[in-house]
């Protein structure tokens, strides 16, 4: 039988440290291919487990059972799978359930998840089998038994429902917490968190409540998500209710925000710090530090290199001499970004032996008492991923610069950043304040002109706080287009040579340049489309476009598979990097979530109410398209297309 966390955790030493990773059910079949090459180098890393997220209301469920079995089954990982259970249908948990069983996967984070939308704060419907994640823990102890290791999720600033940051308070979540574990958790991953005194100052009164219940034993795990770049840690900083310390702040001036390498190389001293901090202020009894990878390798192996703490779990494990050069080289043709076979070696989740992977793709028994010369270590093995060295260093970084949906598709990486599926980016909160209750298309566009016009701080594609620098040079070539009923989503202005440190259009490493096409991707009526606007877009050698329906129904301009990359930035000593692309298989992952938060905004209101008719309406009567202009010396000239009377 497979091994439960707790098992794994009591087979340490006393003084023994070790670490996770949480991995999420890429959006695309490619990414999900590379994410298993990724996971397979990350293996040399040995975590001790690995996690695997739900999404929300179980709209990934397929995607992390696959997963979830990958781990287990192929890569040898001990994994855990997350699992939901709010507005999920009964069937849907016990089906997860038992595939988990069937997996060999013996370890479940229970959560809530989010609520149905629609309700400005949670409220449990009497008629629903799960409404908080203490009835899914009971329910799994009833029926299974100790056959499941349950995880359960800590808050170290405070859950926050529907109400302030300034409401946040961590004293009353622990009631709830310590029902949880009474009802059979056995560990707790805390959210993501930066400021240390607070996450120390949680972990001491859980388990003061911990000793209360007789429950001492309670794994306590902090969950630590490593900077990638600026704009992405101050988003997931934002969406988790995180604070950050001005000690940390202060490390990011303005001009090294827009310096990737910079930012990865300060949050790599950030995050190495945390884990000392928090070691040393816990005096030890926190031995595990979980990591949210965003499905990313480079920052980890950093980490962990570089930590005097974390570099242990390498430097005194069986797998000195695991890896075989020969088999590395031979095996680059199957690491690069379009395959998913794994040559690196894996530890069996039943007898805790090392395993490789073969160039054939089948598992076999490493023999750990051969020694040669031509075997690397695990050390030389991280140096490589950490830096971008040699096979395994290019692996790692081709999707170095994560930029959400926008990124490479095949990348394990693209999408946004938390994994989950479809929802509304506006607070519970503040619904019907920035949403109203629409009868008129001229109600819809005021929504979207309202936040073009940062005069609401989100809508429902989007939680950024009002356009970002580069976007108000189009702002009033958007509002135009809102006025007229074309619903801007994504968009970017051209750019020729903006240098790397531009307070506007710059990224990457400095003294590079940055070029940009134009492009605009918006909801517009089908029969406008068809009748106006798509013979024009035809009749154009610059432009290229795609464009889908409620139900999926994808056309473009273009051949099949084609990719355009419409920002790249050529810098000193490196390959050109292109960080937005604009291809077939992300639009259409992205064409269906597109809609879906369509369907999350009508649910908001009654079924014979005259907004929720109109929404359905746009469903049914819009496209979804994306237009790219290809001349980006020429900066007007999508604007001007689009614009111009007609």
């Amino acid at each position: 039988m497979s091994a439960t966390i707790k098992e794994r955790v009591q087979e340490l030493g006393k003084d023994d440290i070790f670490y996770s990773f949480e991995f999420f059910p890429p959006k695309t079949e490619s990414g999900l291919r590379n994410l298993m090459a990724r996971m397979g180098r990350m293996s040399v890393l040995n975590p001790l487990f690995v996690t695997v997220t739900w999404g929300a209301g179980g709209s990934t469920s397929r995607k992390t059972l696959e997963l979830a079995s990958t781990c287990q089954q192929e890569l040898g990982f001990t994994t855990c799978m997350h699992l939901t259970c709010t507005n999920t249908d009964k069937s849907i948990i016990d089906n997860a359930l038992q595939k988990a069983k069937e997996f060999g996967v013996r370890n479940i984070l229970a959560l809530r998840g989010d609520p149905p939308v629609g309700e400005e704060y949670y409220s449990p419907d009497p008629n629903n089998d799960f409404c908080y994640a203490v009835d899914l823990i009971r329910y799994i102890r009833k029926n299974y038994g100790d056959y499941f290791c349950i995880g359960v999720a800590g808050y170290p600033e405070g859950h926050v429902e529907g109400s302030h940051d300034s409401e946040q308070d961590p004293a009353k979540d622990l009631p709830y917490l310590m029902e949880k574990v009474s009802a059979g958790a056995d560990f707790i991953i805390t959210q993501l968190f930066y400021d240390v005194d607070k996450f120390v100052e949680f972990e001491q009164k859980v388990r003061l409540e911990l000793e209360k219940i007789n429950k001492q034993d309670t794994l306590i795990i902090p969950g630590l998500m490593p900077i990638n770049n600026y704009q992405l840690f101050n988003r997931a900083s934002k969406l988790s209710h995180a604070s950050i310390p001005t000690s940390i702040s202060n490390r990011f001036d303005d001009c090294i925000k827009t310096d990737d390498d910079k930012v990865k190389e300060i949050g790599v001293e950030i995050l190495d710090d945390i884990v000392k901090q928090i070691y040393r202020k816990t005096n030890g009894r926190i031995k595990g530090f979980h990591f949210y990878t965003l499905n990313l390798e480079k920052s980890i192996a950093q980490i962990i290199d570089r930590s005097e703490i974390l570099s242990k779990v390498i430097a005194n494990d069986e797998f000195e001499n695991a890896i075989d050069d020969e088999c590395i080289d031979q095996a680059s043709q199957f690491s690069s970004p379009s395959s998913a076979i794994s040559t690196k070696p894996r530890r069996d989740s039943n007898s805790n032996k090392v395993i490789t992977n073969d160039v054939n793709n089948v598992f076999t028994e490493d023999p750990l008492t051969a020694a040669s010369s031509n075997f690397q270590t695990p050390k030389k093995t991280i140096v490589q991923i950490s830096s971008g060295e040699g096979v395994l260093g290019r692996d790692a970084t081709w999707d170095d610069f994560p930029n959400g949906r926008f990124g490479d598709s095949r990348s394990p990486a693209f999408g946004e950043i938390d994994g989950y599926g479809p929802s509304l980016k506006v607070p519970k909160s503040k619904y019907y304040e920035f949403l109203g209750y629409p009868t008129s298309l001229k109600d819809i566009s005021k929504v979207f002109i309202n936040f073009l016009t940062n005069k609401i701080s989100s809508y429902p594609w989007s939680d950024n706080i009002g356009l970002n620098p580069e976007s108000a040079l189009i702002q009033e070539e958007l509002i135009q287009l809102n006025e007229r009923f074309r619903f801007t989503l994504a968009s970017q202005p051209a750019t020729d040579a903006a240098k790397s440190s531009d307070k506007i259009f710059g990224w990457g490493p400095r003294d590079g340049f940055v070029y940009q096409k134009a492009f605009v991707e918006l909801f517009i009526s089908k029969d406008y489309f068809q009748n106006v606007l798509k013979p024009k877009l035809d009749g154009n050698k610059n432009v290229s476009y795609f464009y889908a329906d409620s139900k999926n129904n994808f056309k473009s301009s273009l051949e099949s598979s084609s990719k355009n990359a419409v920002t790249w930035g050529v810098f000193p000593d490196r390959e050109i990097v292109q960080t937005t692309i604009i291809e077939d298989e992300s639009f259409k992952a992205w064409n269906e979530e597109a809609f879906k938060i369509w369907t999350e905004w009508q649910r908001l209101y009654p079924k014979q109410s005259a907004s929720y008719k109109l929404i359905g309406d746009i469903i049914e009567g819009y496209y979804l398209i994306s237009i790219i202009y290809h001349d980006y010396k020429d900066e007007n000239g999508l604007w001007d297309l689009l614009i111009e009377d007609h």
